[in-house]
């Protein structure tokens, strides 16, 4: 199946370069454009694509709260957000990902790995640039001295599925999971659905931050 695209950007230099890379493959479609945070929300409802790429600053609603209101649609639950940026700072990356992105890029991402993470994401997968895995890292960790609500759900998880959140956190896939424990793919996507359940996790992302929040994985 074709993935459904709809590509957020102020600037249309940018936006038309991210169009013209979709355009060279035959299994990614752009659907939509928007230039500002309120249109891609309009557009995201009224479209309703796999995933979109969101610019984070942009005039008037930005993409963050784009992100956010998205994210708040029970009806556009199964919309998947990369959000895209020159900034890869702590404070954007931890409100985008606890605000419903699935994914953080930098603009300086090369072709191929937009493309395939436009996949990864519309396979239902978390995309984290190695600084954005950092700077979350590092944010979380300065947070732990508060109460984490997220260290109570953790109580919940069985002993396997906190075993598979910790790999999730250190960033391996379902098939990676299954191989390091002997699993088939689908016990492991299975512990990982279970555990973003119990912790209420809209996705694997959310379940990365959840998981460095109540401190069950390390810095």
């Amino acid at each position: 199946m074709t993935i459904r695209v709809v590509v957020v950007d102020d600037q249309e230099l940018i936006r038309g370069g991210f169009v013209a890379i979709i355009g060279t493959v035959d299994d990614i479609e752009v659907v939509g454009e928007a230039s500002d945070g309120a249109e891609a929300v309009r557009l995201v409802s009224e479209l309703r694509p796999d995933v979109v790429l969101m610019d984070i600053r942009m005039p008037g609603v930005d993409g963050l709260e784009a992100t956010e209101r998205i994210a708040a649609d029970p009806a556009l639950a199964d919309v998947r957000i990369v959000v895209l940026t020159t900034f890869e700072e702590d404070g954007y990356v931890l409100r985008a990902l606890r605000g419903g992105a699935s994914g953080f890029l930098g603009k300086s991402v090369r072709p191929a790995e937009l493309l395939g993470a436009i996949r990864t994401i519309a396979a239902g997968e978390e995309l984290l640039s190695a600084a954005a895995t950092r700077a979350v890292i590092a944010h979380v960790a300065a947070d732990r001295a508060q109460p984490s609500v997220e260290g109570d759900l953790f109580r919940y998880l069985t002993e396997r599925e906190r075993e598979v959140v910790l790999l999730v956190a250190q960033g391996l896939s379902n098939d990676d999971i299954a191989k390091k424990l002997f699993l088939s793919p689908l016990t492991a996507k299975t512990h990982v659905n279970r555990a973003m359940t119990k912790i209420g996790a809209r996705d694997r992302a959310q379940l990365v931050v959840a998981a460095y929040q109540a401190g069950l994985a390390g810095t």
